[in-house]
């Protein structure tokens, strides 16, 4: 019992550290996304790519995740994948071009996309009475990077002067974090290439489920929220009249919102389960701060990215929950997690990219708020398909 304890604990650490990784070869473009535009002399257009690709990769890889887990085991392959995420992410400080940003950018995503439901099952196989609560502790890794990274890349710039230095040098947490996954979770005992009893039982196929899409579109819509945030949060606050250290400080806050969020949410979740009620007020909050950033003005971007960045934190951990939710065994919580996420992910690469199209085309990001507002409204439509119906 005390080595089930002492195991318990150090894995809830090496998740922690091991969730910090999947945002900052993402979100660190964001700071820097005019400063890079015309250092390389490319398009809004062509630099939101550098947020789609990887995103898109998130859900055309999540599949990957059944088989390398059958293959190597959740242990083995959550390694391996840190390691594509880490090397993905350092060789920006030695190649600087567009080209390179683009390959780093997909070979990151591929990792992100597959750690994601591996990572899921882990959490509903080692702790399954704390399932929410340690998806929160999951989610505020995945906050915490994307807040470290969204606040420290411009310091990193200011200090070296390079682009290429500010953005690589997140791939030394990577190296970090597999050394303490390593450690922590060497005495899980998995077993590699055979299924257990539990896993074998039949379950429902989620891609023929109705229930499933619907969870699905809501991942989609949510996630696609996130990174059209903190991809042109920055570019639109430097339009109203902020600095880039100013527009850099407002993304740096509302992922701190987020990170509050995501640790008090999820533990609400245990004592407060009804999702239907958590949504519809995280959503209505969201509506708010998106009418606020449609005013405009200092004092409104402000406060409406901290509204959005409250709605999103508490939205994320619900989205990964609600396929573990409707789960009846580990075989379906792994496969309704992995579509969900396959097919939510790919939804959440189309919209940062119209953004980017948007503008090129407007010159400005008026289009850009209005996009954040569709997205809210969208999340609202999908509100009476998310009330959970009995087994």
């Amino acid at each position: 019992m005390k080595n089930q304890k002492t195991y318990g604990l150090f894995a809830l650490v090496a998740i922690f550290f091991v969730s910090i990784n999947l945002r900052p070869a993402v979100t660190s473009v964001g700071p820097l996304l005019n400063t890079i535009a015309d250092d390389l002399s490319v398009s809004s257009t062509q630099m939101s790519l550098l947020t789609s690709i990887p995103v898109f990769c998130m859900g055309l890889f999540a599949s990957l995740a059944m088989p390398l887990t059958k293959r190597f085991g959740d242990r083995m392959a959550i390694t391996l994948l840190m390691v594509l995420i880490g090397v993905a992410t350092i060789v920006r400080i030695f190649v600087p071009s567009y080209g390179a940003l683009i390959v780093t950018s997909f070979f990151a995503g591929v990792g992100i996309a597959a750690i994601a439901p591996i990572m899921s099952g882990f959490i509903k196989k080692h702790f399954p009475q704390k399932t929410a609560s340690v998806i929160g502790l999951h989610s505020f890794g995945i906050g915490f990077g994307a807040t470290i990274s969204a606040g420290f890349t411009t310091v990193f710039f200011d200090w070296s002067n390079a682009w290429t230095f500010a953005l690589g040098i997140w791939g030394v947490l990577a190296a970090v974090a597999i050394v303490i996954w390593m450690m922590a979770t060497k005495g899980g005992n998995e077993q590699v290439g055979t299924v257990t009893e539990a896993v074998a039982q039949e379950g429902r196929n989620p891609w023929k489920t109705k229930r499933a899409w619907m969870l699905l579109l809501f991942f989609g819509v949510q996630t696609s929220l996130f990174f059209s945030m903190t991809t042109w949060l920055a570019p639109i606050a430097q339009e109203e009249g902020f600095t880039l250290a100013t527009a850099g400080l407002v993304l740096t806050v509302m992922s701190i919102v987020q990170l509050f969020g995501n640790l008090t949410i999820p533990a609400m979740l245990d004592k407060y389960p009804n999702r239907m009620a958590w949504i519809t007020g995280l959503t209505a909050v969201a509506l708010v701060g998106g009418i606020l950033m449609w005013i405009g003005g200092t004092a409104f971007i402000w406060a409406g990215a901290m509204l959005i960045g409250l709605a999103m934190s508490g939205l994320f951990p619900i989205g990964i929950l609600l396929p573990l939710d409707d789960a009846r065994n580990d075989k379906e919580a792994n496969e309704w997690s992995s579509m969900v996420m396959s097919g939510g992910f790919m939804m959440s690469a189309i919209i940062p990219l119209v953004i980017g199209v948007l503008y090129d085309v407007t010159g400005t990001h008026d289009t850009s708020v209005i996009m954040i507002l569709v997205q809210i409204i969208l999340l609202f439509a999908l509100l009476p398909f998310m009330k959970q119906k009995e087994a």
